[in-house]
């Protein structure tokens, strides 16, 4: 026995023992089983073939009954005995000259083993139709056989249709041609599809014509279109599907002869190749299989679901009466592109995909190319949806087809460029998968097998090979893996981006930009000067750039975020200079496009603060903090302290320190955190458009002090490297006022205190110089003109106010509050905190304040008296000339003030016997004067609501102004602008509600202030 291990380097199984039988003498007689070797240099190219091929055995058992076959047939013929397939291959010249063809064409050879070793069921035909495997052979210009998948009938039908066998077999004829073609030819799979697609129509209409010429004599032939619907329609058919289609008929005349050529219609494809499917017409497989244009007509307009006009999508003429086809389309086509406008729509597309889904089973839904996760049903979703939102005015986007639609979407700016070639690629990979599993036995299947050998069979038939350590099942399923992982991220990106929805409830003449549809729609939104607003788009949207495609998908849907605001022009013109800065980084407009919800919250943040529009337009690339909800949320303080001194850092290296290029790392990070917060803050009572942890008030007033914090400690860190004073010296900074409570609103001021104390062994005298050097350049830095807003940092609340030096030790703070002080300054102390440098240093100035801020004993009547007198004095004295006191957010009635008095009052004179009094926060002191009954709940309550509405108006008027201001008005876009960033309503509305709050707020403190 020989030794076949020579032929299992060829591929073959079983170390080539089957192999060598079927390639022996006995057999086609292309081994020499003493020689183990090929017989001649012919039988060595077409063994070569067979090993190339995806399944070299089944390749090989193909050919081997193929040749078979032509044997005993020419056997019949020539009288011979009528015998069945065997392992021995009789003598038979017409075998030989099946041989000899495939030797002389290089061709043939190739596209002949291709197929037999792919396709075991067109392997089976071959076989059973010997004769036709001439039908790939090259023609004599030297060309491969046509393979765009047009039926061939010759002279055989004459005049009238073609038979339904000699249909089936020209159908076979054409599919083994694009079979061929595929394997071997280098074209790639879009030419497939289209080929696929072609021969679909070629039948329809061959079966059209077959069924009108069965009618019975004397009917009257009806005006029937064949409308080709589903991967038929979209020009993407594959080897083995139902061809989707919907029968439409002229009129009533026509329906009965119609209906009896489309059911013949659909007998005849299916006895020739593929069952055709009229599910997707109106009412489905309950409704009549034909209707009329107007029936059709009057079921869209009236019944049909969003899901029946994704499906016209890929509508287009096949068969029949094309003209009618033609008509009925443009009848529809109206009602297919405003389909999006209705409010369900972009839900019921993104329900419909869940419930694909959900119907796959869950032993396949990880191997389903086509319905499961990351499969082709994913691309066409999310292409499908953006035709028919962006579809509505784009043209360019009205493709049947998914690929054609996907390079509409990236051209037109929809879809980004990585994103669509990635989706592109995914697609072609998915559908290459689909056709190869197909082709195996022509059977309808999309699911990738788990058994190791068809595994194998696959990833070979689609080129894979072992390589680098990796066989080729393993490298197929990596790609397999990342095409999956990137289709189902990119399918979640587009098909759930917020954009989408917003763009939708856009009207589609509203879409299209013109100068007159912007303009009316301009008037109508209530932009004061429409004219300069119109300037404002045709800049952004004019020209033919990527850009300007960009910029009209959202400026129709951004337009009206903007007309929500009180100065919807503001808006506009604020986004203009934005677009203009930004316009030209690949990443803003992509951003803008694709990042969820930042396009509408931007519009939001431009049109309704000037603070938060200054602060972007000194740093645009803030912008990207939009896009992620976790980077609307405040950063504690230790980071931000370590991020503040490691930006100074980089510039106070030893040997060429510079302390100005310091500060400004400092001032530009604490820009950008006041952006962050500023933002934050305009989005929490946005609806939709806020962050999952919103933030109240307090929150803000915790982040900004944090910031201030970080600012202060960062720069008193430049400030001693700038003037290091004797070794030794310690130097803090406390926080007083709104910085010491936590309580800081975007205009405020660092109220401060700044203490040092000398080093062992010097006076506080020689150590004074130095600690007010780095005071006055910790205050000067921070003050200095820059781009970056200014950090002022007020120390007025220093013993002796401005008169006294602006830095004392500790010893002189000691002997000052214990000879001088008076009793405002203890309850100045009240809010008293470390801030930043020598952390023991501020703890022992936080004790010494203790003694003063909670005296013991608690206040004596004539203190009480007299912060009272004092409280009376700043309320007719510091309140601004002219200024509302009833809507004067810091000194007006039940406003901040009030509160703040209140509480501090009560930590002066029970702060020393409950410690839970001792604290700086103004709301938290409250609560804890509550609990322990020193307030009444009802006032606490109308205490609360009071200072917290006061905060909340004197940060929002910030926001909106820019600049800083406690009066609320009466009335007023500003007004209006804090109505909406609090929530909305009615600005009179608001402005009573404010009235009734501090008026209760007012009757709290004033009994708490007596009691």
């Amino acid at each position: 026995m020989t030794r076949p291990s020579r032929l299992a380097r060829y591929g073959f199984a079983d170390n080539g023992t089957r192999a060598a039988d079927l390639l022996g003498p006995h057999g086609l007689r292309l081994w020499d089983a003493e020689a183990q070797a090929p017989v001649d240099t012919d039988a060595s190219e077409l063994i070569h073939a067979l090993s190339r091929a995806a399944d070299p055995n089944l390749a090989l058992r193909q050919l081997h009954r193929l040749i078979d076959a032509v044997a005993r047939a020419a056997q019949r013929v020539n009288g011979g005995p009528v015998t069945g397939p065997g392992e021995e291959i009789v003598d038979s010249p017409a075998a030989d000259a099946v041989l000899r063809a495939i030797y002389a064409d290089a061709g043939l050879r190739r596209r002949l083993i291709a197929v037999l070793g792919a396709s075991s069921a067109l392997g089976d035909h071959l076989v059973a139709n010997h004769d036709q495997w001439r039908v790939l052979a090259t023609g004599k210009s030297g060309m491969p056989p046509n393979a765009e998948g047009h039926l061939e009938f010759g002279d055989s039908t004459g005049e009238g249709p073609p038979t339904v066998p000699l249909l089936r077999t020209a159908y076979r004829i054409a599919l083994l041609r694009i079979v061929a073609a595929d394997l071997t030819g280098g074209r790639g799979l879009e030419p497939t599809m289209a080929a696929l697609s072609r021969l679909a129509d070629e039948t329809l209409s061959a079966a059209y014509a077959i069924a009108l010429a069965g009618l019975p004599e004397g009917t009257s032939r009806p005006r029937l279109a064949v409308v080709a619907m589903g991967k038929c329609g979209g020009y993407e058919l594959n080897y083995v599907s139902d061809v989707d289609v919907i029968f439409v008929a002229a009129g009533d005349e026509d329906l009965s002869a119609g209906t009896t050529v489309a059911a013949r219609l659909i007998e005849v494809c299916g006895q020739v190749a593929w069952p055709v499917d009229a599910a997707l017409r109106p009412e489905g497989n309950r409704g009549p299989l034909v209707r009329t244009l107007a029936s059709h007509q009057a079921y869209y307009r009236r019944w049909a679901r969003t899901w029946e006009f994704q499906a016209l999508l890929k509508a287009r003429p096949a068969a029949g009466d094309l003209d009618l086809a033609a008509e009925w389309i443009d009848d529809l086509a109206p009602l297919v592109w405003h389909a999006a406008e209705r409010p369900e729509a972009v839900e019921d597309v993104r329900d419909m995909r869940r419930k694909i889904i959900d119907n796959v089973p869950a032993r396949e839904v990880e191997r389903e190319i086509k319905r499961g996760p990351g499969g082709l049903r994913d691309i066409e979703f999310a292409v499908q949806l953006l035709q028919l939102v962006h579809g509505r005015i784009d043209e360019t986007l009205r493709e049947p087809g998914t690929l054609p639609a996907l390079r509409a979407l990236v051209a037109g700016g929809y879809v980004g460029r990585d994103d669509g070639e990635t989706l592109l690629r995914g697609y072609r990979f998915l559908r290459s998968v689909e056709h190869r599993l197909q082709l195996q036995h022509l059977r309808r299947t999309h699911t990738v097998p788990d058994e190791p050998k068809a595994l194998r069979w696959l990833a070979t038939a689609l080129g894979y090979k072992a390589m680098g350590g990796r066989d080729a099942v393993e490298a197929f399923r990596s790609d397999w893996v990342a095409h999956a992982t990137h289709v189902r991220r990119l399918h979640a990106k587009l098909l759930y981006q917020p954009l989408l929805e917003a763009v939708a409830r856009v009207p589609a003449e509203a879409l299209r930009m013109t100068p007159e549809s912007a303009g009316r729609r301009l008037e109508i939104l209530g932009f004061a000067d429409p004219a300069a607003a119109l300037r404002h788009l045709q800049s952004l949207t004019g020209g033919v750039s990527r850009t300007a495609a960009i910029q009209r998908t959202l400026l129709p849907m951004l337009l009206q975020d903007f007309a929500d605001a009180p100065e919807p022009d503001r808006g506009l013109l604020n986004y203009r200079h934005v677009s203009e800065k930004l316009g030209s980084t690949p990443w803003y407009l992509r951003l803008l496009r694709d990042g969820g919800p930042v396009a509408r919250r931007l519009a939001r943040v431009l049109s309704l603060s000037r603070y938060a529009t200054d602060l972007l337009a000194r740093d645009p690339e803030a912008l990207r903090l939009l896009a992620d909800d976790a980077e609307l949320q405040p950063r504690p303080r230790d980071v931000l302290l370590d991020g503040f001194i490691a930006a100074a850092d980089r510039h106070l290296r030893d040997g060429a320190p510079d302390a100005a290029k310091a500060i400004a790392a400092v001032r530009a990070l604490r820009r950008r955190e006041l952006f962050r917060l500023a933002c934050a803050d305009i989005l929490s009572r946005a609806g939709e458009l806020a962050p999952p942890d919103p933030l109240d008030v307090d929150a803000v007033g915790i982040a900004l002090s944090d910031v201030t914090d970080a600012t202060l400690g960062a720069a008193l860190h430049a400030a001693r490297r700038a003037h290091p004073g004797p070794e030794g010296l310690r130097f803090t900074v406390i926080g007083m006022g709104r910085l010491g409570g936590y309580e800081m609103s975007y205009p405020s001021d660092a109220d401060v205190l700044f203490v040092y104390a000398p080093p062992p062994g010097m006076s506080d005298g020689e150590a004074s110089a130095s600690a007010h050097a780095i005071a006055e350049e910790l205050r000067r830095t921070l003050a200095a003109p820059a781009p970056d807003p200014a950090l002022g940092v007020d120390a007025d609340l220093r013993p002796e106010g401005r008169q006294g030096p602006l830095v004392r030790s500790l010893n002189a703070y000691a002997q000052y509050y214990a000879r001088w002080s008076k009793v405002w300054e203890s309850q100045a102390l009240l809010r008293a905190r470390f801030v930043a440098g020598d952390v023991g240093l501020g703890q022992e100035f936080e004790q010494l304040a203790d003694t003063m801020r909670y005296p013991s004993g608690g206040l004596t009547r004539e203190q009480v008296i007299e912060i009272r007198r004092i409280k009376a004095r700043v309320e007719t004295e510091r309140l601004p000339r002219g200024a509302d006191p009833n809507t004067h957010t810091k000194l007006g009635r039940g406003g901040l003030a009030d509160v703040e008095w209140a509480v501090q009052l009560l930590q002066l004179r029970h702060g020393y016997a409950l410690p839970a009094l001792r604290m700086t926060r103004t709301l938290e002191a409250l609560v804890a004067e509550t609990q322990a009954k020193l307030v009444d709940k009802v006032d606490a309550a109308a205490m609360t609501a009071g200072w917290t509405l006061a905060a909340q108006v004197r940060n929002a008027l910030t926001l909106v102004r820019g600049r800083p201001t406690d009066q609320l008005p009466r009335h007023g876009v500003e007004l209006a602008g804090v109505v909406q960033l609090l929530g909305g309503g009615d600005p009179g509305e608001f402005v009573d509600r404010y009235l009734r709050l501090t008026r209760r707020s007012r009757a709290a403190m004033e009994r708490v202030m007596d009691a």
